[in-house]
């Protein structure tokens, strides 16, 4: 179910899914008044999700933030102040391109349990499971390939407090790569080598991820990591998604991610697409230098694998969409409401991993399922 709901200065996107005793919700926040100070913009953001909070979503708690902010160095700490809410929390500068200060996507459940754990994740539990969850980690080491290597043996030791190994338990990732022309090529080396470690490879599995443009408050944070991982889950559950007619395996360039990743419970089906863009089968950029047609082969793509996944468009719980370069913004805008009108949706300037690429998006998709041999969410 979608809803569209309007207050002063903020218009609230809402994706529901209701089943069971765990409801979700997929929140987009975003500002109506780009004229508004990023004060007040902050202010009006946060007293709008504090009514949803109070009414629309009454008993839900947040599991997972997102602040997509236009400048991170001058309102990262406005947001740590203001927002004090205990869950996760992911702050990154990818400026909304509708010409507002900051964005908020915002994940939401109802008849969970959620506490921060002793080594820093943060957990939400129901049932046998436990879904851990991080935002915003980061390092100072010297480049961005030894930041990456740094983060990745973090989380696995994070993992390993909660009994949990990358390889069999981690089903999401974001790297966010500052200057990401420049510096792309060590994150890509550092997660090559720390998978192969861990007995990630091309024949066994990788993880669903997205690696793009963003910069953190301080300057010299080159790579920053949000991450997503299961506890309780068994191996029948998790299902690696290809679209092979579409697109090609991302070992054959040289990196190590899923194109997708589906998660399968007695009660629902959670699929998680990574960054897709304009690319075919063979690994080759469709349509350099054409937006209108990157998108239209971008959904094509992103079709195939929520199709593998047994899903649909209508399936799609949000969806959060990259671009190179802001003047393409209106045209992009334009294509999206024409499509998804009633989809959760936020366009941010974050250029994507390979420059031929002028848009990338991710989204999430949920489904309801009925399979008594699997433990409900």
């Amino acid at each position: 179910m979608y809803q569209k709901l309007k207050y002063q200065h903020t218009e609230a996107q809402i994706y529901s899914f209701q089943k069971g005793e765990v409801n979700e919700y997929h929140l987009m926040l975003h500002v109506t008044d780009p004229t508004l100070s990023y004060q007040q913009q902050l202010d009006a953001v946060l007293d709008s999700y504090q009514q949803l909070i109070g009414q629309t979503l009454r008993g839900a708690v947040a599991v997972f933030k997102r602040y997509f902010l236009s400048d991170a160095a001058n309102q990262a700490d406005d947001v740590l102040a203001s927002d004090t809410s205990d869950c996760a929390k992911s702050i990154i500068q990818q400026a909304p391109l509708d010409g507002t200060k900051l964005a908020l996507w915002v994940y939401l459940m109802t008849g969970v349990s959620t506490r921060l754990t002793s080594g820093g994740l943060y957990e939400v539990a129901h049932g046998q499971f436990r879904h851990l969850w991080n935002g915003s980690a980061h390092n100072l080491a010297a480049n961005s390939e030894y930041q990456t290597r740094l983060l990745f043996n973090e989380y696995i030791m994070q993992l390993a407090q909660e009994g949990c190994k990358l390889a069999t338990n981690c089903i999401r990732t974001w790297l966010f790569v500052n200057d990401i022309d420049l510096n792309y090529g060590g994150v890509v080396r550092a997660r090559n080598q720390v998978f192969f470690t861990q007995g990630l490879t091309h024949d066994t599995h990788f993880i669903a991820s997205t690696g793009i443009g963003g910069r953190a408050q301080d300057p010299c944070v080159l790579t920053q990591m949000d991450n997503y991982a299961i506890a309780g889950l068994q191996p029948e559950q998790v299902h690696y998604l290809y679209a092979a007619s579409h697109l090609n395996r991302t070992s054959d360039y040289g990196v190590s991610f899923e194109r997708g990743t589906r998660v399968d419970y007695a009660d629902r089906r959670h699929v998680f697409i990574s960054g897709t863009a304009s690319i075919d089968n063979k690994g080759q950029i469709v349509h350099p230098k054409n937006v209108q047609q990157q998108v239209h082969r971008l959904w094509e793509n992103v079709e195939a694998l929520l199709s593998e996944a047994g899903c649909t468009y209508d399936d799609v719980a949000h969806m959060i969409v990259y671009l190179r370069d802001t003047a393409d913004y209106l045209t992009v805008r334009q294509l999206y409401d024409e499509r998804f009108p009633e989809k959760p949706t936020v366009i941010v300037h974050a250029p994507v991993c390979r420059s031929g690429w002028l848009v990338e998006m991710e989204c999430m998709a949920i489904k309801s399922t009925d399979d008594s041999s699997l433990a409900s969410f």
